[in-house]
């Protein structure tokens, strides 16, 4: 048998960044939000006296090796066990590659799930829980959000997440454009605008610990228990105007008219094409205008939230107009992400 595996992305709502440490890391602050849009990551696994991995996915671009953080994952995961096996994993690509969504690892999480699935390493662990987060932030700084799932604050690296209260589900529109961001030119550009702006080391743990505090308070006691369900597949699950006209708790909150991502400063300089993707998501001043728009993480990818699926139509005819590729979703509460995680079994 073999268990497959959605593998979900997410947004940043907002995502404030420290200076340079010394450590070469850069502490940040961030909201992560999962959308029903999906990867499927596919594991077939079997104990053996060696242990044996191979990777295929249906995009050339994934890689194949030990480069890939599926890969990473699920050695990390037979060394801590002790555990030989066969395994051979592939990933579906239905999510861009590199575009900001977090794509590479939710697929690591995915692959995790569909081998404790296969195999039930682990599983009976007292300390698993806690050791698989860090198993998942030894791959890479935005993988633990994924092992939570909703909405998400993200702190230090990005690595140390804690679930926040989950809003109910709002269209999305993600703008996919054919634009290439460097993150590690991204961040360089904002090491030089921190030494520009003054911003030190002990400056920038205030405004972090500061932002952190007030996502916190802005989510806190703001939502009403239970909200509505969200579909499972993205544009297929989404027949009517399930977000309804009402206002958005989401916007009750007030963190919409405040939440920034700080990249924009350095690459809408490097690519103001995505600025202007940002202001067609964004339509402000009209009556389709997004609740928020924003570029998520460090790109190429951006998005726009939205009250009702016609003002998201709206923005991806004005997406389409300028030339520019799109995905219609919705976010994904934490509940339906892991009550829907699992795909039927195939033989």
């Amino acid at each position: 048998m073999s268990t497959r595996v959605r593998s979900h992305a997410k947004i940043n709502l907002g995502l404030g960044i420290g200076a340079p440490r010394p450590d070469g890391f850069h502490a940040l602050a961030t909201v992560y939000q999962t959308l029903e849009v999906h990867d499927v990551v596919t594991v077939t696994a079997r104990r053996a006296n060696e242990t044996r991995l191979a990777l295929t996915s249906n995009d050339g671009r994934v890689p194949t090796d030990a480069r890939n953080t599926a890969w990473k994952m699920i050695s990390l995961v037979l060394d801590e066990s002790g555990v030989n096996a066969e395994v051979a994993v592939h990933i579906e690509k239905r999510l861009p590659v590199q575009g900001g969504l977090g794509a590479g690892s939710a697929n690591a999480v995915a692959a995790l799930v569909g081998l404790e699935v296969e195999l039930g390493v682990l599983s009976g662990r007292a300390d698993w829980p806690s050791r698989r987060l860090e198993l998942a932030a030894a791959v890479g700084s935005d993988v633990p959000l994924f092992l939570i799932g909703g909405a998400v604050l993200g702190m230090d690296r990005g690595q140390e997440v804690i679930p926040l209260p989950d809003f109910e589900p709002v269209w999305c529109v993600v703008a996919t454009p054919a634009v290439g961001v460097s993150t590690p030119q991204a961040f360089r550009d904002w090491d030089a605008l921190c030494a520009t702006e003054g911003l030190t080391g002990e400056a920038s743990d205030d405004k972090l610990k500061q932002l952190s505090r007030a996502y916190a308070s802005a989510f806190a006691g703001r939502f009403p228990q239970g909200g509505q369900r969200a579909g499972s597949s993205g544009v297929a699950s989404v027949g009517g105007d399930l977000a309804g006209r009402q206002e958005s708790a989401l916007v009750r909150t007030g963190i919409t008219s405040w939440i920034v991502n700080d990249f924009e400063r350095v690459v809408f300089r490097q690519h103001p094409s995505l600025a202007e993707i940002k202001r067609l998501l964004a339509a402000a001043g009209t009556p389709e205008a997004a609740l928020h728009a924003s570029l998520s993480g460090s790109g190429s990818a951006l998005f726009g939230l939205y009250l009702t699926r016609g003002d998201a139509e709206a923005a991806r005819g004005r997406l389409a107009e300028a030339g520019v590729e799109s995905l219609l979703t919705r976010t994904l509460p934490r509940g339906q992400y892991w009550s829907e995680m699992l795909l039927p079994q195939v033989g």
